[in-house]
């Protein structure tokens, strides 16, 4: 948008609009006075509740000059604009900020700052409130407004969250082995294959990008983009979280399958594993490598990836794993129907998860792809577990936001 340096003259001719937005830059001493803190906050917020936009820093709104900003004191705008993005509006609003220059009236170059704001997949709070942009001004939404924009972006039933575009991504995003995967038939039109699996889409403006299943399954570091599709796995020594007490850690990403087994992996290299005697010594293991399996995999298809920076998280102690899935359950299961019903959130996620081959785990664990689809998931979960330690697993709901799961461990690796 406004790529060239001749359409951001001809733009700043023409003034603002629902696109565009201009702000002089002020100072006392080495400290930015204007604009304030808050009053940017609004604007940027607007724009991404609006459509994408650019918002450029050292041209007067009013007369339409470029006034500049003196090179010296760049680095002070910039750190505004971080602090504004990162922490004056909720949930963080994710920007490009650029340096560049623009001719003044006499045709001197002078510094000025930019910034690209993208159509955001959140509705963002600033200081003052939910804003939107109308013409060349913002104006506050209304509660009816707030409410159908919040069910656009977080909860549309007519477009699921998993395939609406994820803004600043682009095909040439994609990995070509990880989409490949999906692909039957390698003679048709590459991008033709992708549009009809939703890996592809269109945004508002018409304008190419990956879905939000797209970068989860189909790129190497969804995080990217989408800040919580992640999983922080810790564990502990003893029976609470304690950082003193903390034997291992690990940050895992990559696309979902890949958080799967790694995952895994991670439980698996710290479960214990002590043997009895039956009458030949035979190792016990801590937890059902079965039931852990369908546990994580059932996180990371069925969270709530419309919230902003929440990660799934697996908590081990010496009693028990812990699992919290970001999202309440779908639809109108609860935590006392889930062993019992069976409903998805991300259609487009659970869809090509069944189409990954459960690799390197498939033998032991009675999976030939990461999902069935079938609703198996939950009672195994409970009978495996059950199997072990004698105690089912609980599910909790969290302030309505948030699912725990607890999976005990085995008796004989807590005796």
């Amino acid at each position: 948008m406004y790529d060239t340096r001749e359409e951001l003259l001809a733009k700043i001719r023409l003034g603002e609009d629902t696109t565009f937005e201009m702000k002089a830059v002020v100072f006392a001493g080495n400290q930015v006075r204007g604009p304030g803190r808050d009053e940017l906050a609004d604007e940027l917020a607007a724009i991404a509740n609006t459509s994408e936009g650019v918002c450029l820093l050292g041209i007067d709104d009013k007369s339409r000059e470029v006034t500049g900003i003196p090179v010296n004191r760049l680095d002070a705008v910039e750190a505004l604009v971080r602090e504004v993005l990162n922490d004056s509006i909720v949930p963080p609003l994710t920007a490009r900020v650029l340096r560049m220059e623009l001719p003044d009236s006499l045709g001197e170059l002078k510094p000025i700052v930019r910034i690209d704001v993208p159509r955001s997949l959140f509705v963002h709070r600033s200081p003052h409130g939910y804003f939107h942009r109308v013409g060349s001004s913002k104006r506050e939404l209304s509660p009816e407004i707030l409410a159908r924009l919040f069910q656009q972006r977080s909860q549309s039933r007519i477009i699921r969250f998993d395939e609406q575009a994820v803004p600043e991504t682009s095909i040439a995003d994609l990995d070509t082995a990880l989409w490949s995967r999906f692909v039957r038939d390698a003679s048709g039109n590459a991008e033709e294959i992708l549009r009809k699996l939703r890996i592809v889409t269109n945004d508002d403006t018409g304008a190419e990008r990956l879905s939000v299943g797209g970068v989860l399954m189909c790129t190497r570091n969804p995080e990217r983009w989408l800040s919580g599709a992640q999983i922080e796995a810790v564990c502990y020594r003893g029976l609470t979280r304690d950082a003193n007490y903390q034997l291992d850690a690990r940050t895992i990403t990559g696309p979902l399958d890949r958080q799967v087994f790694d995952t895994l992996s991670f439980v698996a290299k710290n479960m214990r594993r002590p043997a009895v005697k039956d009458p030949a010594r035979n190792e016990v293991p801590e937890y059902s490598e079965r039931a852990l399996f369908e546990a994580i995999v059932n996180a990371v298809a069925h969270r709530d990836y419309s919230i902003h920076a929440s990660r799934i998280r697996c908590f081990m102690f010496e009693d028990r794993v812990e699992i919290y899935s970001p999202g309440p359950p779908p639809n109108s299961v609860t935590v006392e129907s889930m062993p019992l019903r069976q409903a998805t959130r991300n259609e487009m996620v659970a869809s090509l998860l069944s189409n990954c081959r459960a690799a390197g785990v498939a033998g032991g664990l009675g999976r030939t792809f990461l999902m069935e689809k079938r609703g198996e998931g939950v009672p195994i979960i409970m009978n495996e577990s059950l199997r072990l330690s004698n105690r089912k697993p609980e599910y909790q709901l969290i302030d309505n936001t948030e699912i725990m799961l607890s999976i005990w461990a085995g008796k004989s690796a807590v005796a």
